[in-house]
């Protein structure tokens, strides 16, 4: 085995290297999204970078409003995804009437 050695890095390689440990923005976002804080993310071992641990930034009844003000909001789109649908059908259909 080789004796340890000293090695020093120029201000270019650290600037590098502090910059690549740098949490990306995109782990924020998702944390704030998701309720947990982003700087504590660390993968699972033997499952694919969809699965994570990291410590949750809301207390649970921070995350059921949370989840109930999304599932609102996921069912106010839908409905309007459906009236739009329903619309689009009832031209349609006078449109054939027409004929």
């Amino acid at each position: 085995m080789y004796p340890r050695t000293n090695y020093e890095m120029t201000k270019e390689d650290e600037a590098k290297l502090l910059s690549a440990c740098e949490p990306t923005p995109a782990w924020k976002d998702l944390g704030k999204k998701m309720g947990f804080d982003y700087m504590t993310v660390q993968p699972i071992k033997g499952k694919s970078m969809e699965f994570f641990t990291a410590i949750p930034s809301e207390t649970e009844s921070q995350k059921a409003d949370r989840e109930g003000r999304e599932k609102e909001e996921a069912k106010a789109a839908g409905l309007e995804k459906i009236e739009k649908e329903i619309q689009q059908l009832l031209k349609r259909l006078a449109r054939l009437m027409e004929m």
